[in-house]
């Protein structure tokens, strides 16, 4: 299940961006004096107390009338309510009570009958200025948490505080792979215009989202159950990713973590490319999350009828090039005005899913693994060599495989993609990344 999600909000110049470093433990976001600096979504993964849970930082609130960023406040606002399960509001303890503070204040109120919200004083660097910080009281939010991000006083306490007002993930909840009603969970990824939510009224047959001409209409994530065969299937149609540095403030930011979100949920993602528009750097990295996911990854080009010369091996080679770290994905040509090419996505999606399925005995296993081995010139270093003295699948829903060995350490991930390639080869797992673990024996 998805992680609890935490915003970072404030007015600019507030100490977002440090408190996200500080926290990251490393220079994520980009510091300086001055307001507003913050333009990106920042997004982390964060583990404290022994709980998971996702960091936003959703750069600098400004209230200026006429200013881009200005149009985006109570977006923001409104969706850290939609999004966040717990905000934290910054404040600067130099500055005082601003008519920002005030007004980021006014309305954090109101959502805090329905999500925590936790007042962090920053840059109170001694106990001068945590006296100082008593003030901000005034504001209404609960007790202020004297911090500072720059040096990292109180923010363990912060991170305590935030932890406890977590929602419960309990350990012994059902897994979502495991569902009493097997249900394939399907999102449909992308960055904007390239036809997602056109897609997804061509495979269902009805218009289930809204399609527009402008980049980024959809906003939010939308769930559609479709039957196919006897098989149920949710789509999740998500709002488009865009370009690092083409994300307006506000809404477009947690569109992308909505986005994020729909693959975590995710058995299989689908991936819509733009035919007309291949090898940007945002699908790579769309795909890499995919990858790293270790998600169900299947490719769709989209807009297929506006390309003229249709070589089909041609953008085989270039799509292949791109996500040569997932060439296992199967590729589909599509047109959603069309429908060119849609009805093959549904039995592409069934097939994905049973190979996510598929176990395998230890003994077939070992089989491959053992031959493989003996057919290659064994990873180490120097004079110690690697031996894999057993293998197994220990899981399905990614396809799980732990190989026990003299010494892990001696892994090099050419040899693990050689494994990976006999695995597939001896047995397809097309359209699934296969996560490996390797553990030196006496390793529980």
């Amino acid at each position: 299940m998805p992680k609890p999600v935490v915003a970072i909000v404030g007015r600019p110049n507030s100490g977002k961006s440090s408190l996200l470093n500080r926290i990251a433990g490393r220079r994520l976001a980009i510091i300086e004096d001055q307001p507003g600096t913050t333009r990106d979504r920042n997004i982390i993964d964060v583990s404290w107390g022994g709980r998971d849970f996702t960091l936003i930082d959703t750069g600098g609130l400004e209230l200026e009338t006429g200013s881009t960023v200005a149009r985006g406040i109570r977006e923001q606002i409104q969706m850290a309510l939609d999004t966040a399960d717990v905000i934290i509001d910054v404040v600067d303890v130099h500055d005082g009570i601003t008519a920002a503070d005030l007004n980021i204040a006014d309305m954090l109120r109101r959502i805090n009958k329905t999500r925590p919200v936790i007042l962090a004083v920053n840059k109170v660097d001694n106990d001068k200025l945590e006296v100082q910080a008593l003030e901000f009281y005034e504001l209404a939010l609960g007790e202020p948490f004297p911090i500072s991000a720059q040096h990292g006083r109180g923010v363990a306490d912060l991170l305590d505080a935030v932890v406890k007002l977590l929602p419960e993930t309990p350990s012994d909840a059902p897994l979502e792979k495991k569902p009493a009603e097997d249900i394939i969970k399907v999102a449909i990824v992308g960055r904007p215009n390239v036809g997602k939510s056109a897609l997804l009224n061509a495979i269902t047959g009805s218009k289930r989202a809204i399609v527009d001409s402008v980049p980024g209409t959809t906003r939010d994530a939308i769930d559609t159950m479709y039957e196919y065969n006897g098989q149920k299937i949710l789509l999740i149609d998500t709002a488009g990713i865009r370009r690092r540095g083409k994300i307006e403030p506000g809404v477009e930011k947690y569109s992308v973590m909505r986005s994020i979100q729909a693959i975590d949920r995710a058995d299989i993602a689908l991936l819509v490319l733009d035919a007309t528009e291949l090898g940007t750097a945002q699908d790579a990295h769309v795909g890499g999350y995919i990858h790293q996911a270790f998600k169900g990854f299947i490719i769709v080009v989209n807009k297929w009828d506006l390309v003229e010369q249709k070589d089909t091996a041609a953008f085989n080679k270039i799509i292949k090039n791109i996500f040569r770290f997932a060439n296992y994905a199967p590729i589909i040509y599509t047109s959603a005005v069309t429908e060119h090419g849609v009805e093959k996505i549904m039995p592409q999606i069934i097939s994905v899913y049973r190979e996510r399925l598929k176990r395998l005995p230890t003994a077939t296993v070992n089989d491959i693994i053992q031959q493989a081995v003996g057919s290659h010139n064994r990873s180490g270093k120097r004079e110690k060599q690697l031996k894999i003295l057993y293998a197994t699948q220990a899981e399905v829903n990614p396809p799980t495989f732990v190989f026990f060995t003299n010494d892990a350490s001696l892994v090099h991930f050419s040899y693990r993609r050689f494994l990976e390639n006999n695995l597939r080869k001896a047995f397809g797992f097309t359209g699934t990344p296969l996560r490996f673990v390797f553990k030196t024996r006496g390793e529980s």
